[in-house]
């Protein structure tokens, strides 16, 4: 009978702590994307929210509004070295990054003050490069957005959308 007892505690114990962990996770976990163009390191922090069912693209990131490119703070990326971004320079640094998309194409912005906690402080003056790319429509759907570095760019993936930018 005392061992039924000690093995339903530990049984419910368990339980707790996998219902108290599961609480714990956050909504938008924090990611990092790393990698290597030409010889310079990228670091791309940011906030990875997930679709949940919602529609993404003109909805709860709405058309013709600036984003912070992730969730919670706003998304930075860091270079060691100067970098040509769509054809346009880019000086080593780290910058606060943003998406202003459209039903057609996004622009995307880079600036210069590289801490904020979303778009209320955003200063357009402060930009260091604005480029506008087309996005791409996806077949399947990317639950989690995630940055990836590939040889010669950066994709944005969220929801039906890839927002590829060309790097050298």
């Amino acid at each position: 009978m005392k061992l039924q007892k000690n093995i339903q505690l530990i049984v419910i114990a368990l339980l707790v702590s996998v219902m108290t962990n599961a609480q714990n996770k956050p909504a938008s976990p924090a990611a990092v994307a790393t990698g290597k163009i030409n010889g310079a390191t990228i670091t791309i922090n940011y906030s990875s929210p997930s679709v949940k069912g919602r529609v993404i693209w003109g909805e709860l990131v709405p058309f013709n509004k600036i984003w912070r490119a992730g969730a919670n703070a706003a998304t930075t990326i860091e270079t060691d070295k100067e970098l040509m971004i769509e054809g346009a320079k880019l000086p080593a640094g780290k910058y606060s990054f943003f998406v202003i998309p459209s039903e057609k194409e996004c622009v995307l912005i880079f600036n210069k003050v590289a801490k904020m906690s979303g778009t209320s402080n955003y200063d357009e003056k402060q930009d260091q490069l604005r480029v506008t790319v087309k996005q791409k429509a996806s077949s399947s759907t990317t639950e989690s957005l995630v940055y990836t570095i590939n040889d010669k760019s950066i994709v944005l993936s969220w929801e039906k959308w890839n927002i590829p930018f060309g790097v050298k």
